[in-house]
């Protein structure tokens, strides 16, 4: 095929797609009814966004969605928006933007391909199966066209596969390394056996630490599927305002999107609720991938010692563990996530900016950040709390 044939377009609402062409790209494994890899490129999700006015006008983030056809036919697409800020992303380049415009220039608006306040990895170019070879590359000529042509700053990928980062590097974007903290699934069939691989000092805190929170006076129920309720985004939602007005300021989703997941979503999601006296008073909420368990929002009514790492750490492993989950993601920074089984892994970016001199000091950023960050990773794998090769130890 030649690139003549690949014709680019672009969306500003998902509404002006079906969402069977746009799931045929974004989760063909889901094709018979299965799950898909992460849910957060799903038409599903992301018309959710839209819907609910999480995104769009007012927010910073207006829809851009990028497609290639073939003779009408949709062989790829990426989520990207364009960007009045860098809010809600997770990969920080507000040094960037600072720099940029105390030399002159303007940061903002900018492209960013993107799945909107979600620090998870996933695919975030689109292709359909089959089209491997043409799709990938005619999205990323697409995008760094687009951007030049709307005459923005930069584009940004973020939090990509590595394939992508790899692939992107080699078309001429610049690859960023990031870290998170993921807990790895070894075949465990139980939350024991996953201690059991502690070291004795750490298995005998994380033990403390659960019984601590377990006597918070309550109990921690799991809302999947069908269980959930109304009454139960209500009170969640309580949880999510007081967290995101001491994180950002404000919360990045509205009322009306927790609506939308209950409706549309819930086949998606595992809640945990601490309810006592009749009433919630935490909550951490959880999406569900095909292999991995992604922990999105935690927040709480009342403060009870060790609440938030049993809801969102230890009851994550054990149902990761009950569905036979791969790995769970906990989300963005937490270098406290390491006690407790999650250990440092790699997340990737792409990155296009179009002054040359500006983009220039930016690589040369990149490449000494990119050898800290691999240092961090070694140095905090090996303080982690897994018992070290060659000890001995019972369990």
């Amino acid at each position: 095929m030649t690139r003549a044939e690949v014709e680019i377009g672009i969306l500003t609402s998902l509404s002006k797609i079906d969402a069977t062409q746009w799931d045929a790209c974004a989760c063909p494994e889901a094709a018979n009814g299965g799950r898909p890899l992460d849910p957060f490129t799903t038409h599903r999700f992301l018309s959710a966004l839209e819907e609910s006015g999480s995104v769009g006008p007012g927010t910073g983030w207006r829809p851009r969605h990028l497609t290639a056809r073939i003779g009408g036919e949709l062989i790829a697409c990426a989520p990207m928006y364009a960007k009045t800020h860098s809010r809600g992303e997770y990969i920080f380049d507000h040094a960037w933007a600072h720099a940029c415009e105390r030399a002159g220039g303007r940061y903002y608006p900018k492209f960013q391909i993107a799945v909107p306040f979600t620090p998870a990895t996933g695919r975030r170019f689109l292709v359909k199966p089959g089209f491997e070879e043409v799709g990938l590359p005619a999205l990323l000529r697409g995008a760094v066209q687009l951007t030049a042509d709307h005459g923005l700053s930069s584009l940004h990928v973020t939090f990509c596969t590595g394939a992508e980062a790899e692939q992107g590097a080699r078309f001429g974007l610049m690859h960023r390394i990031s870290q998170q903290f993921h807990w790895e699934n070894r075949g465990y069939d139980s939350f024991d056996a996953f201690l059991a691989e502690l070291s004795s000092r750490k298995r005998k805190s994380l033990r403390k630490e659960r019984a601590r929170a377990n006597a918070f006076g309550g109990e921690i129920r799991l809302y999947r599927g069908d269980d959930l309720r109304p009454e139960h985004w209500d009170a969640f939602w309580r949880f999510y305002q007081d967290t995101g007005a001491r994180k950002w300021g404000r919360p990045y989703l509205t009322r009306a999107f927790f609506d939308l997941a209950q409706a549309n979503l819930r086949d998606d999601i595992a809640l945990f609720l601490a309810e006592r006296d009749g009433r919630a008073v935490a909550g951490a909420l959880n999406f569900i991938g095909r292999e991995a368990l992604f922990g999105r929002y935690w927040g709480c009514i009342e403060h009870h010692p060790f609440l938030h790492f049993e809801l969102c750490y230890y009851r994550a492993i054990e149902l990761a563990i009950a569905l036979g989950l791969k790995r769970v993601e906990a989300g963005a920074q937490g270098e406290h996530k390491l006690a407790r089984g999650y250990l440092p892994v790699r997340t990737h970016s792409l990155h296009w900016i179009a002054d040359p001199g500006f983009a220039e000091a930016v690589a040369r950023y990149l490449e000494a950040e990119a050898e800290a960050v691999g240092e961090e990773i070694e140095l905090l794998t090996d303080f982690g709390p897994f018992r070290k090769v060659n000890v001995e130890e019972q369990p």
